[in-house]
């Protein structure tokens, strides 16, 4: 055995003992030094890597995130096989001086444009125009600096596509980290579709809200008709002032009623398609998938009107109108010295308490379904706890709501009176499509029809026909 004295240097560890030498982190580098720039420096420090920043003034650029360095743009492409330019188009003369430092690297371009076709080409392929000796994806160009700064980036998804299929996994590997959803949309032709999606507004929310606005218009324009154009001509009082609060209070929950409606609708749609074509493996027809898709869209609108309905029926006991007419009925009787006799009637308080009781319960579970929809919600949910808020207490609210507007009408489906002009009251106009989807949700329900579904559905996909995997393999 050799004594201490005799070990040699070389065989002594210069790290502690248990513990290994520490992986060099990545570098990785920036171009530009904006708010998109700043940010993503800081992700990405946060995230473990070594961050540079390539500028026209290394030393004058702005304040950096801590831990970051500035040099030239060309000192920074040297240092780096991953770059991401966050510089506008305009300014990308530079980039093809710097052909050289570049060829090889994987450039990801983050740059988006203020208008749809500003230019002739994608920004990502001119990008790969200057630099061709460089491979150019595009992505990560949805992120705002904001939500960076903030970390809002978990299960967010991103689109990436490029030519090299090399560069892409490695740009998704490194989103992947960053906590990510990466979705591949293929090689760079597809660059313009992803430059153009920040410029869209409320894509996923179109369709529901200009069903909405329809329905809004169409109710709104049917009820000004039947009560203020009405009592003006046929009576020549002028009640335009209850345009403002009344007329909109009976909009907000006709349109609201029937879009939690159409939330519900297009499932019965689905099962009754099912059942007549025999199978699940074919697919719907696209009116129907798109109206599918936009049916937690269609249940937040109708909750937005439920609680604007909720708000100006809280408003109602202080208006103007509701305050005169109630003086002006006790100094009538002051100044005539007669009392109006008032008896009770039960069945009159039993109504409309339980109209208001359904009202308000509707309400609580309108608010129910839509925190639920919420991710940060409904992430801490099971998928059968999921399903049965929105799918039971869902028809459930449905059926509050609808016997709220029955209660609504009560005794007045038969009088004559309420039929102006001869046409039907928005209210019963508003309970047709919610009847029909109530209906058909019950007949889905009938033993022999949910085993017919249960057998489709189930039953199928342990055996399912040969013919129809080649129909659900060729869609």
């Amino acid at each position: 055995m050799t004594g201490p004295s005799e070990l040699k240097p070389e065989s002594v560890s210069l790290n502690p003992v248990g513990t290994a030498a520490a992986p060099v982190p990545e570098l990785l580098c920036i171009f530009g030094t904006g708010d998109l720039g700043r940010s993503l420096g800081l992700r990405l420090l946060q995230s473990g890597y070594r961050v540079v920043y390539g500028s026209r003034r290394p030393h004058s650029c702005g304040p950096l995130p801590q831990g970051a360095q500035a040099m030239t743009h060309a000192a920074a492409a040297k240092s780096a096989s991953l770059i991401f330019v966050c510089v506008h188009r305009e300014h990308y003369e530079f980039l093809e001086t710097l052909a050289p430092h570049l060829e090889g690297k994987v450039l990801v371009d983050l740059s988006n444009n203020l208008k749809k076709d500003v230019y002739p080409e994608a920004n990502a392929t001119y990008l790969q125009r200057l630099v061709p000796g460089a491979a150019v994806v595009k992505g990560l160009n949805t992120l705002s600096a904001w939500a960076l700064q903030n970390g809002l980036l978990a299960g967010k998804q991103v689109f990436l596509c490029g030519n090299s299929a090399e560069a892409k996994r490695t740009v998704a590997e490194l989103a992947t980290k960053l906590g990510l959803t990466v979705s591949d949309k293929g090689s760079l032709s597809a660059a313009r579709e992803l430059e153009d999606f920040p410029l869209r507004l409320f894509p996923e929310w179109r369709l529901s809200l200009s069903v909405a606005l329809g329905l809004i218009t169409f109710f709104f324009f049917y009820l000004l008709i039947r009560d203020v154009i009405y009592a003006y001509v046929e009576k020549g009082n002028d009640i335009s002032y209850r345009i403002m609060v009344s007329l909109a209070n009976k909009v907000f929950p006709i349109v609201s009623l029937i879009m939690l409606s159409l939330c519900y609708l297009p499932g019965c749609i689905a099962a009754f398609l099912q059942l007549y074509r025999g199978t699940k493996y074919r697919r719907f027809p696209h009116w129907l998938d798109r109206w599918m898709l936009c049916r937690k869209q269609m249940g937040l609108v109708a909750l937005g009107l439920a609680l604007l309905h909720a708000i100006h029926t809280f408003i109602i006991p202080i208006r103007y109108s509701v305050r005169h007419k109630i003086i002006s009925g006790v100094v009538n009787e002051m100044k005539n010295n007669k009392t109006t006799p008032f008896d009770f009637d039960n069945t009159e308080a039993w109504g409309t308490d339980s109209f208001y009781v359904l009202g308000v319960m509707g309400f609580f579970l309108y608010i129910l379904l839509g925190l639920t929809s919420l991710p940060s919600v409904g992430g801490t949910l099971s998928w059968r706890e999921f399903s049965f808020i929105q799918s039971k207490l869902g028809h459930l609210t449905l059926m509050i709501c609808t016997a709220h507007g029955y209660l609504y009408g009560w005794n007045k489906f038969l009088r004559a009176s309420t039929y102006k002009w001869y046409t039907p009251p928005g209210y019963m106009l508003c309970l047709i499509v919610p009847s029909v989807v109530l209906v058909l949700k019950a007949l889905l329900l009938l033993p022999c029809v949910d085993r017919t579904l249960t057998r489709i559905r189930q039953g199928w996909e342990r055996n399912p026909p040969r013919d129809e995997i080649n129909k659900a393999s060729n869609l």
